[in-house]
């Protein structure tokens, strides 16, 4: 009894961190293809397992089945040197819907949640996690204008997420 419940509470902690922060809507009419390649992380709330890193960047690619490999590099500015980390994500529904689930560890999987993106030519996008503790602003571009930063921080506050808190990543290595 005490392992089926220790594997219910397991379920739970794993498909609860794949869920959708209320009030906030995946993009729909997503198109894999054109997310895929390069992106460069313009902004951020702090997380342990980006703490300390600048010139953040990540890599999506498509996976034999299915999914989309996450490759994930950062320069750590105490060890003065770059770190790696490759993913996995697949999508949590279907594959026009701008919600995945991504682990870096293991069966552990976290929620992945475009919820902007210009879907003219998929040049920025506004990704949250499972709650408003995640949050990221990615670009095709390491630097972005004044005017869509400001676009980003308008969303985001509208959205509940504390943009007091956020961390506007450098770039200079990418550049």
């Amino acid at each position: 009894m005490i392992r089926l419940i220790s594997c219910f509470c397991l379920l739970i902690a794993v498909t609860g961190c794949t869920g959708l922060p209320k009030g906030i809507t995946p993009v729909v009419q997503f198109e894999v293809d054109n997310y895929l390649g390069k992106w460069y992380e313009i902004a951020r709330l702090d997380h342990s397992y980006e703490r300390g890193l600048d010139n953040v960047s990540a890599e999506y690619s498509l996976k034999g089945d299915g999914g989309v490999v996450v490759k994930n590099r950062g320069f750590n500015i105490e060890k003065q040197a770059w770190e790696e980390a490759t993913g996995k994500a697949y999508f949590k529904d279907d594959a026009q819907t701008g919600h995945l689930k991504v682990s870096f560890f293991g069966p552990f999987y976290g929620s992945y949640v475009i919820f902007e993106l210009d879907k003219a030519d998929y040049q920025y996008a506004f990704v949250s996690g499972n709650n408003r503790k995640s949050l990221w602003f990615l670009s095709r571009t390491a630097l972005v204008s004044d005017e869509l930063y400001r676009k980003f921080i308008s969303q985001a506050d509208s959205l509940g997420f504390d943009t007091s808190a956020l961390i506007r990543v450098d770039q200079s290595r990418n550049q």
